[in-house]
């Protein structure tokens, strides 16, 4: 078993962290950098079934618009060499609570998101 680097634990707050400035600003582009350009998004809005290319996300972000009363927490970062995974809870994203998984993946010695899959709370 391989002892959990405080390194890269931090690193993995830190991207988790762009993702969440952008969430508070609304703005896609802040987000963007936490995430790998291959990356993917899945959960479902009502009944409706939402998947594809995270480019979704920064367009969902930038037309729903600033969320400044969002309280955020990562509760949970499993780190194995170069993958993780994360679990971040948000809520009052403009009136939405979200329970996110995060894949990560270590590319040239920085954490990127791979897949987000959400599930929004009624």
């Amino acid at each position: 078993m391989t002892a959990m680097k405080i390194g890269d634990y931090e690193q993995i707050i830190s991207t988790i962290g762009h993702y969440l400035e952008g969430a508070r600003l609304g703005k896609g582009d802040v987000m963007r950098p936490a995430f790998h350009s291959d990356a993917t998004i899945f959960g479902y809005v009502g009944p409706d079934f939402w998947a594809g290319p995270i480019q979704s996300l920064y367009d969902w972000n930038d037309k729903n618009g600033p969320a400044p009363e969002i309280v955020s927490k990562v509760v949970a970062i499993d780190i194995v060499e170069t993958i993780a995974v994360a679990k971040v809870e948000s809520d009052n994203w403009t009136g939405y609570r979200f329970t996110d998984f995060f894949t990560l993946i270590k590319v040239d010695g920085e954490w990127k998101i791979m897949n987000k899959v959400f599930h929004l709370h009624a």
